[in-house]
């Protein structure tokens, strides 16, 4: 194994470096000294970070890059980086991208023959799954919920025979209306995960059977305060159950269609009976 120490940063080059989730003492050494000896850090809120880079003793210059400025102000630290600056990218927390900001400047980099270098380093996707006891071999990071019901009952139906553990994002004061939702379309014996405040003091992980879990936080609302990832356990396939591609077409054929036709063509496409798939559009699809 190579030891590789070197505070040495190359020119043009951009940086992507995670930030600690919750506990500070997460942030790796070469994370540190990559922000200590860049020209400018890329944040998605400079007054988060600031606090970070004052705890470090860092007084690299700040800019901000978020959702809103992202594709104008890539092009301005494209520029820069040509003209042989190094920029290092963070998020608020974990690593970039990852339901972040980041993808367009990382995208242009690639574009402009930038050199992009990854750091490793925390992840709340990566740091659930890990300890959450669901099978972590296949998974599928599936981002934020949908905001409304239909959304999130159209997703939920959308994913409902995916074999793999999904992990999703959302915020405590919509949680417990994804989890009716959740109820209604996968049934109360799914099991998921909520891992809660990851790093931190309150850090909680617990897991159970869907019904169980809701009953859990009934008990107690403030068990969903804070940071919150919501694993869900993968379908386990049933000897009577329809193909993931048939359902997954009338899905999206339904979009176009009505559900009789839909599931008619999916019907032939996949060589099930139509009657059936029809079945499972009037009992799971929310139009």
């Amino acid at each position: 194994m190579t030891d590789e120490t070197s505070t040495m940063v190359d020119t043009s080059t951009l940086y992507i470096v995670p930030t600690p989730i919750g506990n500070l003492g997460d942030i790796t050494q070469r994370a540190l000294s990559i922000l200590e000896h860049v020209g400018i850090i890329a944040a998605e809120d400079t007054r988060h970070t600031g606090r970070l880079l004052l705890h470090f003793g860092i007084t690299t210059r700040l800019v901000s890059l978020h959702d809103h400025n992202e594709q104008y102000k890539a092009n301005i630290l494209i520029e820069k980086l040509i003209s042989g600056q190094t920029i290092a990218l963070v998020s608020d927390a974990g690593t970039p991208l990852i339901s972040d900001p980041g993808y367009h400047l990382v995208s242009r980099c690639h574009q402009a023959g930038v050199k992009v270098v990854p750091l490793p380093g925390a992840c709340a996707v990566i740091t659930a799954l890990s300890a959450s006891g669901l099978p972590s071999d296949r998974f599928s990071f599936e981002g934020f919920l949908p905001t409304k019901s239909k959304g999130r009952r159209n997703k939920f139906t959308e994913i409902a025979q995916n074999p793999r553990t999904m992990i999703f994002y959302e915020s405590p004061n919509r949680l417990l209306d994804a989890l009716d939702d959740m109820l209604a379309v996968l049934g109360g014996e799914r099991v998921v995960v909520l891992a809660r405040e990851l790093t931190k003091i309150f850090e909680t992980i617990r897991g159970g059977p869907l019904s169980e879990i809701i009953d859990w936080i009934d008990e107690d609302t403030n068990r969903i305060r804070g940071e919150m990832v919501l694993l869900v356990a993968g379908h386990r396939a049933k000897k009577n159950d329809l193909p993931l591609e048939a359902t997954n077409a009338v899905v999206l054929l339904v979009k176009e269609l009505p559900l009789k036709k839909a599931a008619a063509i999916a019907a032939k496409l996949f060589c099930v009976k139509k009657n059936v798939l029809y079945r499972w559009g009037l009992n799971n699809l929310h139009q």
